[in-house]
């Protein structure tokens, strides 16, 4: 009767003609539905709407090539996240000709069943109580990246102490380094952030004579001394450093014993970069001290700040910690600093689990960066589903909140989907070196970079939106030599919650 029950509602949410599609969602591997389905709490869209009108903000040129599809997760405990999940049908049915110029309303004629897709768990709220966040900024680039904080720190139980400052512009002869905050727009600030949940102190630097280097630094002491009987880690991050996965990086922070000597982070993705600063942590990707490594490091505060001529924070620290402790970093490769320029395609299409990301305000084909608060919306749905691959059929790979691509010469028969395909500029060289294209010990393994519009057609997400209780994405690829544009939407949400009944 419950099957039955969930089976009927599910059929009237969501216009499905098949009993056995929709069976197959509520029990998988003998595991009850009970157990695995979330609440399902938004109101699904119509797997056909008769208007687009959400359309138009856009700014697109009509008329334009369209499809759709809606998708369903399948949360349950024994699905891993895989590099690429590969499926027999295809993603879409074929475009369709719409056009908005004159009304929105439309007549969308495949209309397929939603598709269903299995995704990890998705669980409780990550616990990072553990965790002391901190950043050294301006009072403007902490308001702007509120929104991207929004996205991976609220409801972790983690704290963020902010160094802030008015701004840097000061001339080199002045007495004070830095136009100081001011105190009102500070404390209003502050307000704001914790009002949206984001448990953040702001203060003003410790010394009025601090450069950029000796302010971030100085953040291993307004951490260390704010730290609790819990704290096990402190993390010195960038107002422009993204974790897409807090379960993730708390899983790599785990393997680690904070009662040790620990000072983990990543190289620069560039060879050039790790010659030139040295094997140290480079802070746009996050940088973890363990609790004892940051009590020695904060010990040995006054003689850092006084000894280091750096002006680069993250090298000022890596100094420290080599002056003082035998302690060496801890490369995670899954962090990234991002010091490679322009396309940045090859890393985010990888498929493997970005712990952090960097620079994606001014990266990008287009130097105008990713809207990495609108990419990562999908994960409200799916969890850790954020850049996860699925490949459909031979021609077609979905890269989760970043693009979908299709590869007409031959198809992904003839792609290692295993290597990362190098879509950026080449790195600096470094004479003598057999780091050859610059990025073997960070990326590695590539291959070469793939001719757009020839070898791979790629439909970047152009939009993504909330909408009761699903989020709706929208990809899009410009029309070249006369073709229309193209847009691609998809559309994911929760199961239906099965009847008590």
């Amino acid at each position: 009767m419950l099957l039955r029950t969930a089976i009927s509602t599910f059929v009237c949410l969501l216009s499905l003609t098949s009993i056995v599609f929709v069976a197959r969602l509520y029990r998988r591997d003998n595991v009850a539905s009970s157990t695995w389905v979330p609440s399902f709490t938004g109101q699904p869209v119509q797997p056909c709407p008769n208007s687009l009108d959400w359309l138009l903000p856009l700014d697109l040129t009509y008329p334009i090539k369209y499809a759709r599809r809606d998708i369903i997760i399948e949360p349950n405990p024994q699905a891993k996240r895989q590099p690429v999940t590969k499926l027999p049908g295809p993603l879409f049915a074929d475009f369709q000709i719409v056009d908005l110029t004159d009304q929105t309303k439309v007549q969308l004629k495949d209309c397929q069943d939603p598709l269903v897709l299995r995704v990890s768990a998705l669980g409780r709220p990550a616990d990072a109580s553990h965790i002391i966040f901190g950043i050294s900024t301006t009072l403007e680039r902490l308001d702007a990246s509120i929104p991207f904080l929004l996205r991976w720190l609220p409801n972790t139980s983690a704290k963020l102490f902010v160094i802030a400052i008015k701004d840097d512009d000061v001339p080199d002869d002045a007495k004070d380094r830095y136009h100081a905050a001011d105190a009102k727009e500070m404390s209003e600030l502050q307000s704001r952030m914790r009002n949206l949940g984001l448990d953040v102190t702001i203060v003003h630097p410790l010394s009025k004579h601090d450069w950029f280097s000796q302010r971030y630094f100085s953040l291993v002491r307004v951490l260390y001394e704010h730290r609790e009987p819990s704290t096990q880690w402190i993390s010195l991050i960038d107002d422009d450093t993204f974790f897409p996965s807090m379960p993730a990086l708390l899983e790599m922070l785990s393997r680690f014993d904070p009662g040790e000597q620990f000072y983990v982070g990543s190289l620069s993705e560039d060879w050039w970069s790790v010659v030139k600063y040295g094997m140290m942590g480079f802070g746009g990707a996050g940088i973890f001290l363990s609790i004892t490594l940051a009590e020695i490091v904060n010990s040995k505060y006054k003689e850092c700040q006084e000894r280091s001529h750096t002006s680069a924070g993250d090298i000022r620290l890596r100094e420290c910690i080599s002056w003082y402790t035998r302690t060496k970093l801890t490369n995670i490769l899954d962090l990234h600093q991002i010091d490679i320029d322009k396309d940045l395609s090859g890393i985010y299409e990888s498929g493997r689990q970005i712990l952090s990301l960097h620079h994606w305000k001014t990266k990008g084909s287009d130097g105008k960066g990713y809207p990495l608060h609108m990419m990562h919306l999908v994960a409200d749905i799916c969890g850790d589903c954020f850049l996860q691959r699925w490949q459909f059929g031979n021609d077609m790979l979905l890269t989760n909140g970043f693009s979908i691509a299709t590869y007409p010469q031959g198809g992904l028969k003839a792609v290692d989907l295993d290597m990362m395909e190098e879509t950026w500029d080449k790195p600096s060289v470094v004479e003598g070196s057999f780091n050859t294209n610059g990025v073997d010990h960070s990326l590695g393994p590539t291959r070469p970079k793939l001719t757009l519009g020839e070898d791979k057609i790629q439909y970047l997400l152009r939009d993504s939106t909330a909408v009761n209780g699903t989020v709706r994405q929208t990809y899009f690829k410009a029309g070249v030599d006369g073709d229309h544009d193209t847009v691609l939407e998809l559309v994911w949400m929760n199961p239906p919650e099965p009847s008590s009944e």
